[in-house]
């Protein structure tokens, strides 16, 4: 195997994969070194995104969705099905299948772009030299590299009061490959995570218990959105407990008994399990020799600037390894191909004003740009239109009626300042917002779009014209 390349890429998840291909796609040498790999101990390109993430908790959602379609909802159609089980090991193997096939795609292009990849852990020494050491631990050796991507990405934070055994108190990976329903489950977190895995089983009958610290619900997003997603939820049969600081978890008779403080006082919960969802943190644990003195923060974050170069000359950080936005797959994506087109003398920065970001629970929730408490404590002037999903015709037709759109724009000149999206399809939705938002567009520029009808995206088009109104 050759030992020198143009880039050394570490991390093969969303940010890595991505920075790889498009180097090799501008003509540069590249390795790619990872160490994920499936509990057979076969190689899984994609990271947590796609094994453990994003596409294996959409998987299963839409495969708990069709169960309750059938247990609960069928009638209303003249439809009529009877003894309708579930096959728990059969959905995660259909889950698996979906997974295998897309890591087997990136190979597929790491293969046709001829990148040399490398199942290994690796080590950064110096702005130049990489050290890789197989996973069977067998003899270490040195790769040298004129630039060299950081993409180790991120793994979930452990809690001392709850400790991890993944039999009863689990973490988000183990909650994606259970093989049986709980009876009755308790998730520490009420964030995005904790409300993917929350939607998923709860649809499959679990009893499901939401215990968030925080006061308020989905802090981050635009609170009008956020009390329309905390009433859906509730009316599905999340139970939300806000303000609930667990200070203990212990297992005993095949139970969890979980204690926690509120307002009113100290609380126990007995579960058959307890999900462990309070976020991620960077895996820069290893990552580099201390004499590389590479630049990290106190929770461990790699100190970037705007272009995303580490302290180290010629080294990169991208995707959950920096504090430079969300830590979202898309927003790594977008980091990937910056860098590589930047190593190739090529400048084209990241937006990250305009990142969209996606809860994919049941209805989704979407959003880009400002929300209307933060553009408010700014005191902007603002003009505001919402629009239910029931107004659709779509939406009736295909008994999705939950949710709405909701437009924010500047009371003076028009331009959309934000978009935000609770509904079905909002992932898919958000999609026109972002570009509108891109070319600074109005929401008269959004009236003037002629949209297909009857569909979801008409939701839009409603809320805008409602913003013309008002003009």
């Amino acid at each position: 195997m050759q030992s020198s390349f143009d880039v050394i890429v570490i991390g093969a998840g969303p940010a890595g994969y991505s920075s790889a291909i498009r180097c090799a796609q501008l003509g540069l040498k590249i390795a790619c070194i990872d160490n994920w790999c499936d509990k057979k101990g076969l190689v899984s390109l994609g990271g947590t995104y796609l094994n453990a993430g994003c596409v294996a908790s959409i998987a299963l959602l839409e495969s708990a969705k069709i169960y309750q379609l059938l247990n609960h909802n069928l009638e209303e159609h003249g439809i009529r099905a009877e003894a309708v089980s579930v096959d728990i090991p059969q959905m995660m193997q259909r889950k698996n299948s979906i997974v295998n096939t897309l890591s087997r795609q990136i190979a597929d292009s790491f293969a046709e772009h001829k990148i040399t990849y490398i199942q290994a852990k690796a080590k950064l020494l110096n702005e130049r030299l990489v050290e890789i050491t197989p996973l069977d631990k067998t003899a270490s050796s040195i790769l040298e590299a004129k630039h060299i991507i950081l993409a180790s990405g991120s793994s979930p934070i452990d809690l001392s009061c709850a400790p991890i055994d993944n039999e009863f108190i689990i973490d988000t990976t183990m909650a994606l490959n259970l093989d049986a329903v709980p009876k009755r489950l308790a998730i520490i977190g009420a964030g995005v995570i904790g409300l993917e895995l929350a939607s998923i089983w709860n649809r499959l009958g679990a009893e499901t218990i939401l215990l968030e610290a925080q006061e308020s619900f989905l802090s981050l997003t635009d609170q009008q959105i956020a009390r329309e997603a905390y009433r859906i939820y509730t009316d599905q049969g999340l139970e939300l407990r806000l303000g609930a600081r667990v200070i203990s978890a212990k297992k005993g008779s095949k139970k969890v008994t979980v204690e926690y403080q509120d307002n009113d006082g100290t609380h126990a919960l007995r579960v058959d399990k307890l999900i462990v969802a309070t976020g991620r943190k960077p895996n820069t644990e290893n990552l580099a020799a201390a004499e590389a003195d590479l630049l990290l923060d106190e929770n461990g974050y790699v100190h970037i600037d705007e272009n995303c170069r580490t302290n180290l000359p010629g080294v990169y950080a991208i995707g959950d390894l920096t504090l430079l936005g969300p830590m979202i797959a898309h927003k790594g994506i977008e980091e990937g191909l910056f860098v590589a087109e930047q190593i190739a003398g090529i400048h084209n920065p990241v937006n990250y004003e305009l990142l969209p970001s996606v809860i994919f629970t049941d209805p989704e929730i979407a959003w880009v740009g400002q929300t209307e408490q933060a553009l408010r404590a700014m005191g902007e002037s603002i003009k505001i239109g919402t629009y239910p999903i029931s107004g659709t015709a779509r939406a009736q037709a295909v008994g999705q009626t939950e949710g709405m759109v909701k437009i924010i724009a500047h009371a003076d000149t028009d331009v959309i300042l934000g978009v935000h999206i609770i509904g079905p399809q909002a992932s898919e939705m958000i999609a026109e917002a972002v570009l509108a938002m891109e070319f600074s567009a109005s929401s008269e520029d959004l009236v003037r779009t002629i949209h297909a009808h009857p569909t979801l995206a008409k939701a839009l088009h409603g809320a805008a014209l409602k913003l013309k109104s008002k003009g």
